[in-house]
């Protein structure tokens, strides 16, 4: 089964991908508006032939705003949206890309998407 992590973020969002094992960062989306993002992360579900979706949350501001993108996730694309704990998950995967080696240009590009995937990580280890 294909899982989708997802890190939310109002000017990008991070994207990893599981085939229920291991998570690898997938991409990372502009944001412009829901429905843009909506419908970007409704292709990658019908390309990958994704069957859950993984979105992170942590408490603070931006909780409430993520269960709304999850609760219009789940109504469009009709399958299950699960909540996962991101904290520390962004800092988590600067300090790992660094360990890497990713030169500072190319992880910060990448770096949503490698939240994404520890998220993603997260959720496959519980």
């Amino acid at each position: 089964m294909k899982i989708l992590g997802i890190d939310y973020g109002r000017k990008k969002i991070g994207l990893a991908i599981s085939d229920g094992l291991l998570a690898e960062p997938y991409k990372v989306i502009s944001t412009r508006s829901t429905e843009e993002v909506l419908k970007k992360v409704e292709q990658v579900v019908e390309v990958e032939q994704v069957e859950r979706v993984v979105l992170g949350i942590s408490e603070g501001k931006m909780a409430e705003e993520i269960k709304e993108f999850g609760k219009k996730l789940g109504e469009k694309l009709k399958i299950s949206v699960i909540f996962q704990d991101e904290t520390l998950s962004t800092q988590q995967a600067v300090e790992l890309s660094i360990k890497a080696g990713i030169k500072r240009k190319k992880r910060k590009e990448l770096e949503d998407a490698y939240s994404a995937a520890l998220i993603l990580q997260s959720y496959l280890d519980s």
